[in-house]
């Protein structure tokens, strides 16, 4: 059989690539040379699977496209606390070149538009480092992210930095306010190191895979960052990555995006996917006309909007019955999906609804692929609450979905590595599972 998503990628490029609107970012010397034809999506998955079509393996640079990414490395290197009190988390509502500042403070409204960036960059690595060993720090994360060692492109350096005027004056409006506390000129350089960083389209979708993997690169299995960054930094590429159009990108396409003026585009759907486009012409905002369209298609088809979220929470109760009776007698509640706090709410109201008063009660999770912390605490105080009644309860988890589970004081359960098919509850010992 032919494979169905590389052939959906091809037949998607051929929709919009007879769009030929937009403009090449001819501002950078080095970007006006850009093949305005070249077109590429790619796709790759959290388990590490990665299919693409077209100019997957072009290189370009990442410009702000390094933005989310930069700004996640200062968040784990100097923490959140320190990152809030030089940069914003608002949409700014203007270009990603403007000089968007508080006005009682002089912070950068977010760190997707160049102000909030300049700074992160200068934040990013433990304090103290020289400007070389912070870009390094930069390299080698950003390359963690892609899996595999990124390299600056030195010509766009050259090129940038002769036209880096609005950037400069960036910088040392930051510098007079006291968010930057070295030289303006010197973060501005490596700033426009960390831009000009070249990346294929395979290597962004990786980049994004990872974001949508709770930090872990799918392939190298490295945790680049923390899944508390993680969240920040989709939280603000939901609102603010796409500058200016950040509000109908977010109703319309609903995916946390981060777009660059070379013609990159990428998407992270958290526990499912990276998704990243190039294609050089860019509409008024800075963002990759077809890029944009192709992330349309994408939304539409595979209704990858954020805010479609399936109705798992009443199917997380697969069934429950009662075995045996009287002194044998044992309840069943088999869970099933992924459980949150409101398939974790739904279980807890099917045990009080029910109101078992059998002497076991087995909880079945081995259909339940994934639980969250707060469903865990859930359903472990059931467990609790259930044995102080005086009943004996038994989670059947042969995936150790609830590793070394603790139901807290006074509570007492009893796991079962085995499913139920195979352990077949009725048949076993009952002084074993005691």
């Amino acid at each position: 059989m032919r494979p169905l998503i590389p052939d959906y990628l091809h037949e998607v490029l051929a929709a919009v690539a007879p769009k030929t609107s937009g403009e090449i970012a001819s501002y950078i010397p080095e970007l006006a040379t850009a093949d305005p034809e070249r077109l590429g999506a790619v796709f790759a998955t959290v388990d590490g699977e990665v299919y693409g079509a077209g100019d997957v393996d072009v290189e370009f640079i990442i410009q702000s496209i390094s933005k989310p990414f930069v700004y996640a490395l200062a968040l784990s290197d100097r923490g959140f606390g320190p990152l809030l009190d030089k940069v914003g988390v608002e949409p700014s509502g203007e270009a990603f070149n403007e000089i968007s500042l508080e006005r009682d403070t002089g912070r950068p409204r977010n760190p997707m538009i160049n102000a909030g960036a300049i700074t992160a960059h200068s934040l990013a690595g433990p304090e103290g480092l020289r400007a070389e060993e912070r870009m390094e720090r930069i390299v080698q994360g950003l390359s963690a992210f892609a899996g595999r060692r990124l390299e600056v492109d030195a010509r766009v350096c050259a090129s940038e930095m002769e036209n880096a005027h609005r950037n400069l004056a960036i910088a040392h409006m930051l510098r007079n306010y006291g968010i930057l506390s070295e030289d303006p000129r010197g973060v501005v350089d490596g700033y426009i190191r960390q831009c000009a960083l070249l990346v294929s389209t395979r290597d962004l979708a990786m980049m994004a895979a990872t974001l949508a993997n709770r930090g872990v690169n799918p392939l190298s299995n490295e945790q680049v960052v923390d899944q508390a960054v993680v969240r920040q930094v989709l939280s603000v590429m939901a609102t603010c990555g796409m500058y200016d159009a950040a509000g109908d990108w977010a109703t319309q396409i609903g995916i946390p995006a981060k777009s660059g003026v070379a013609g990159g585009l990428i998407g992270a759907l958290p526990g499912q996917l990276g998704i990243a486009s190039f294609s050089p012409r860019l509409d008024a905002h800075g963002n990759s006309v077809r890029g944009v369209s192709l992330f349309e298609r994408f939304s539409s088809d595979m209704g990858l909007h954020v805010m479609e979220v399936p109705p798992t929470a009443r199917e997380v109760v697969r069934s429950n019955r009662v075995r045996g009776e009287g002194s044998e007698a044992t309840r069943i509640l088999r869970l099933q999906g992924g459980i949150r706090f409101a398939g974790a709410e739904r279980i807890v109201r099917e045990v009080l609804d029910s109101a078992p008063s059998e002497p076991r009660v087995v909880l079945d999770i081995s259909l339940v692929h994934s639980i969250d912390d707060v469903a865990r605490r859930m359903l472990l105080e059931v467990a609790r609450r259930l044995s102080l009644d005086g009943q004996q309860v038994i989670l059947v988890d042969p995936e150790s979905i609830i590793p070394d589970p603790d139901p807290g004081e006074g509570g007492s359960i009893t796991v079962v590595r085995e499913s139920e098919e195979t352990l077949n509850l009725m048949a076993v010992d009952h002084g074993r599972l005691r």
